[in-house]
């Protein structure tokens, strides 16, 4: 049975693997990308989620803009990261499928109230403006999200844009405390998890070396931005941030963690964009996440293999 899923992100390298992955599970229907401002902003994530279709041939899935700033503050983005376009690496083509007329919070709440209730996941991998956006416009579909796996968060590994906060989290605080206080089913893949799904240079030179367009991208993708990480943190190879959501929707299995409560530090003069992860449940608060603490990373690299691999 397919899980029927909308995609939220701002891409971004590691966007862009999340995508594909989701493209090459049968599992999995798309039905749709919203673009939001987060990496880069929102006039180059839209292009890059329609580039990235193009390249796997799936221009029939609609990519729409959403939010071009964050809900109260200016926006911070991340170019140091991944380059001038966010996407920077492979040149790809200027896409010729335009974008999906209407905005992206729209799309998020006509979906949710066309599909089945429960039937639909959003899978957030940037900043949460637009999820917050579409909850507050329309608070009657929190109940329809069957739930929501995002990509977002630290505590044992702290931060990734200040000592404190990780940057999806960050760029948008307010529209994450609205999100992690709605009441949807939540999944949490914050840098604890995801700082484990470090690529190797032997899984690198195998994408390069698949006789599609897709594994080459991913290569050239992972060599931009594995040189900021091997800086940063003096490891061997980059982290695979985002593709940990799609795969968790595929094997969860392959990931482990347990049910706490998050909160969202949004006033704080040094902590602002802090996930508050109560990971010894000592507060008292309900649990209100599933916060994912390790995974497998040899399962999940050979997932993503075996997955790029079937891909144009």
């Amino acid at each position: 049975m397919t899980q029927k899923i909308i995609i939220d992100t701002d891409p971004g390298q590691d966007d862009a693997v999340a995508i594909l992955l989701a493209l090459a599970s049968p599992e999995i229907e798309l039905l749709g990308i919203t673009a939001v401002a987060g990496n880069v902003p929102l006039s180059l994530t839209e292009l890059n989620a329609r580039k990235i279709l193009e390249l796997a041939e799936r221009s029939d899935i609609p990519v729409l803009a959403g939010c071009d700033a964050p809900m109260g503050r200016k926006l911070v983005t991340a170019e140091h990261v991944h380059g001038k376009s966010g996407l920077d690496g492979i040149e790809l083509p200027e896409p010729s499928t335009p974008l999906h007329p209407g905005h992206g919070v729209d799309f998020i709440i006509d979906t949710l109230r066309r599909e089945p209730e429960g039937s639909v996941t959003l899978v957030p991998i940037g900043p949460l403006t637009n999820i917050a956006t579409a909850f507050r416009k329309a608070p009657d579909i929190v109940s329809r999200v069957k739930q929501l796996v995002l990509m977002g968060g630290a505590y044992f590994e702290v931060g990734n844009i200040t000592p404190a906060a990780e940057f999806n989290i960050y760029v948008d605080p307010e529209a994450a405390s609205l999100v992690f206080g709605s009441g949807v089913p939540l999944v949490v893949l914050p840098l604890d998890a995801t700082h484990q799904a470090l690529t190797s240079r032997d899984w690198v030179q195998a994408m390069a070396d698949l006789p599609n367009r897709c594994g080459p991208a991913v290569a050239s993708w992972t060599d931009f931005f594995e040189r900021y990480d091997r800086e940063k943190y003096g490891s061997a190879g980059a982290p695979l941030h985002d593709p940990c959501t799609i795969a968790w929707l595929l094997r969860p299995d392959l990931f482990s963690g347990r049910e706490i409560n998050v909160e969202i530090e949004t006033s704080g003069e040094f902590t602002l964009g802090m996930t508050v992860a109560d990971w010894w449940r000592v507060s008292g608060r309900p649990a209100n996440a599933l916060f994912i603490r390790d995974l497998d990373r040899d399962g999940l690299f050979a997932l993503l293999s075996e997955r790029i691999a079937r891909l144009p």
